[in-house]
């Protein structure tokens, strides 16, 4: 307890230092205009992207699709390749955003796993758009973003491996290279929504995983999972 401060006045302190906090970093008008164009901007490029592919896109058409001028698209970006790159970071972060939602509300740290998965799934299923410019048009963008990429597919897998490593800790799977593992069960599911992708399947893409989880469940030796998150949309 802090001398002489009763707890209601002490917790009346952290209110006001929390409120004062706001007030301190409460963005300027400026600072939203600013914000909102380089969301705006962002959000035209990935559909510049995803209709030209990242090699024919120009910042011209960025520019013209967030209706933005030029200059105001490289006050916020130096070239095309710093805004794809952001593109990929962007996007990255809302996928771990999903998963931590995804799994918060398991327990079994294969459910974990599973619903950190089809997380991922779900929301590339809803933006094909979304999917082609991270599983696609990133591989394609040339040598320079393939370090960025690997870097995002360690973190997923990553992921995955502290879920599996849990299972064993725990009893539930046998010792495995959980590494290993990780990287085997992300990369399954990259191939299979990178397939969707390029075929231009009509079929629900969540309908793939259906088909995926038991192989995935069975390689690290559980014959059935029964809470699965595809059960659970």
């Amino acid at each position: 307890m802090v001398q002489g401060l009763s707890e209601v006045s002490l917790a009346a302190k952290m209110i006001t230092d929390r409120r004062v906090g706001r007030f301190l970093h409460r963005m300027s008008p400026q600072q939203t205009r600013a914000q909102n164009r380089h969301r705006r901007i962002l959000d035209a490029a990935l559909r510049v992207f995803s209709q030209q592919g990242y090699r024919n896109a120009s910042v011209d058409e960025i520019a013209d699709e967030s209706q933005t001028s030029k200059g105001g698209v490289y006050f916020h970006f130096p070239g095309k390749e710093a805004i794809f790159l952001a593109l990929l970071n962007r996007t990255a972060a809302r996928l771990l955003e999903k998963i931590d939602e995804a799994m918060v509300s398991h327990d079994d740290p294969i459910a974990k796993a599973d619903a950190a998965l089809f997380a991922v799934l779900r929301t590339f299923a809803k933006h094909r758009a979304l999917a082609r410019l991270f599983m696609v048009e990133a591989l394609g963008a040339g040598r320079g973003f393939h370090r960025r990429m690997a870097e995002i597919r360690d973190e997923f897998a990553a992921v995955i491996q502290r879920h599996l490593d849990e299972a064993v800790k725990q009893g539930v799977i046998e010792p495995i290279d959980t590494e290993i593992a990780g990287r085997a069960w992300f990369g399954a599911l990259n191939d299979v929504i990178t397939n969707w992708v390029l075929s231009g399947r009509p079929e629900p893409l969540e309908d793939a995983y259906a088909a995926l989880r038991p192989l995935l469940m069975r390689s690290v030796g559980i014959a059935e999972q029964p809470h699965s998150p595809v059960q659970e949309r």
